[in-house]
């Protein structure tokens, strides 16, 4: 569905079929968005919010638009859930191509990619600088743009997310966030004296210690051969992808020496992923059954789904610990950024443009939404200062491995709030995204033929044709 969505917005472009405003002929180029004089001037304007939020966070949503609106009561926010991440995609990818998008929406950096191919997400960076003085409806006034200190207060890794597209502009602002970290049974640990690894030659020797342990176990599960094998470029500072130039660089000695490492890792029974398991991980780390897991490597926003159900006497069978993951360089970590991100959509209506940056920004930086928004949903605060925040700061100091274990992974996120990473993005990076997990899973599994090199360097140069027809 993608790479046809893809296609004929291409074709559309290159052909002129389609209009990417009301008005066909007028400059759709990525340009900066030019802000009006004077900013928003309290027109009133109804602006639609795509996303994927179920009840319980419409319900925080839906509180804070009632605070906005005594702000700015002339700006209508109609929002609307549109089934999961992929469907908020298709259905605006198909809107564009009659100009009928909505104003914003939870976004990807591979969907703004796909909407770039028509330039209909609206540059940011004019309204970031802009210094202009806004009036309010309580009498007061905000400057339409970020101040410094707001953009400091931003964790660095989730921002620098928006300027990922290979021509310097932001397209995007982060809302909430995730990232990978690793469960671990600690009561097991504990009990037998186990080290928590930091780096992955410390993972592999503690698989083969617990595997002497425990031999019918699998020691450790990892949800996401996509973000194993990217995660691992980043670690070791190996080329994945490029948004200029040649896109797809991960066929290179490194990135096949790692896979082939853990392709002995599984062979040896040390390890299983997402697809060879047929499930998330983490049912296998909290199953009490004959093969158990000791360790997962999964969503920080999934932690309730590693905590195993209590017993029939109300206890929970073992305390989970929540760590970073594994690093080639703890010195220098690399971790995932994940969870959604917030773009505007242009319009013909400047006054609409500007009035959706306006909710954006509100969503964003104001802390007390970001602090209840982050605690209801699983997902983290892209602010530091929430952390200090009365209310979440006692959601913080609560955390424990069995029933505030969600407050736990948020503590290890914004512990590691200077390793967030961020991957090139372009028409064509969820294909890479794709095709690197697809070639992780293959090789970790396939039979070699007695020449594993062989092997690996054919499933690497089949994964590049793969993008290249594909992306």
């Amino acid at each position: 569905m993608r790479k046809l969505l893809a296609l004929f917005l291409a074709v559309a472009l290159l052909s002129g079929m389609v209009c990417f405003t009301t008005s066909c002929g007028k400059d759709t180029t990525r340009g900066n968005f030019d802000v009006p004089e004077g900013g928003y001037d309290g027109s009133e304007v109804t602006i639609n919010f795509y996303h994927t939020m179920g009840s319980n966070l419409s319900t925080v949503l839906d509180s804070y638009i009632t605070e906005f609106n005594k702000l700015y009561p002339n700006i209508h926010i109609v929002h609307e859930q549109v089934g999961g991440y992929d469907d908020v995609r298709d259905q605006i990818s198909t809107q564009i191509n009659v100009g009928n998008q909505p104003n914003i929406a939870y976004c990807y950096p591979d969907h703004v990619a796909l909407y770039n191919l028509a330039k209909a997400v609206v540059t940011l960076d004019n309204l970031i600088a802009s210094e202009i003085e806004v009036a309010r409806a309580d009498g007061t006034t905000e400057v339409l743009g970020l101040t410094d200190a707001q953009i400091a207060d931003f964790i660095a890794g989730y921002y620098a997310e928006g300027q990922q597209f290979g021509d310097g502009l932001m397209y995007t602002l982060p809302l909430s966030k995730s990232t990978e970290v690793l469960y671990y049974n600690k009561t097991f640990f504990e009990e037998h004296n186990l080290s928590v690894p930091t780096t992955w030659d410390e993972m592999g020797a503690l698989c083969a210690q617990i595997k002497t342990i425990d031999s019918d176990c699998i020691p450790l599960g990892y949800d996401s051969e996509s973000n194993w094998f990217i995660t691992m470029c980043e670690q070791y500072g190996s080329p994945y992808t490029s948004a200029t130039g040649d896109h797809y660089l991960f066929d290179n000695d490194t990135n096949k020496s790692f896979v082939k490492t853990f392709r002995e890792w599984y062979q040896n029974g040390w390890l299983t992923t997402q697809t060879l398991y047929g499930a998330y991980t983490s049912g296998l780390f909290v199953e009490q059954s004959a093969t158990n897991s000791y360790m997962s490597i999964g969503s920080s926003a999934g932690a309730t789904h590693q905590r195993p159900d209590k017993d029939d006497q109300g206890n929970y069978p073992f305390e989970v610990g929540i760590a970073p993951i594994p690093q080639v360089n703890p010195s220098t970590p690399k971790v995932i950024s994940q969870g959604p991100s917030l773009c505007i959509f242009k319009k013909d209506n400047p006054q609409e443009v500007v009035a959706s940056w306006l909710f954006v920004k509100y969503l964003t930086t104001t802390v007390e939404f970001q602090a209840e928004f982050s605690m209801v949903s699983g997902y983290v605060p892209v602010l530091k200062s929430v952390a200090e925040h009365p209310v979440y700061a006692d959601f913080l100091a609560k955390a424990d491995g069995t029933n505030n274990i969600a407050a736990l992974s948020a503590k290890v996120c914004l512990e590691q709030e200077s390793a967030y990473y961020t991957s090139p993005a372009f028409n064509g990076s969820s294909t890479a995204r794709d095709q690197v997990g697809a070639l992780l899973t293959k090789c970790l599994s396939a039979e070699d033929g007695g020449n594993v090199n062989a092997m690996i360097d054919k499933a690497f140069k089949d994964a590049i044709d793969e993008c290249e027809y594909n992306g």
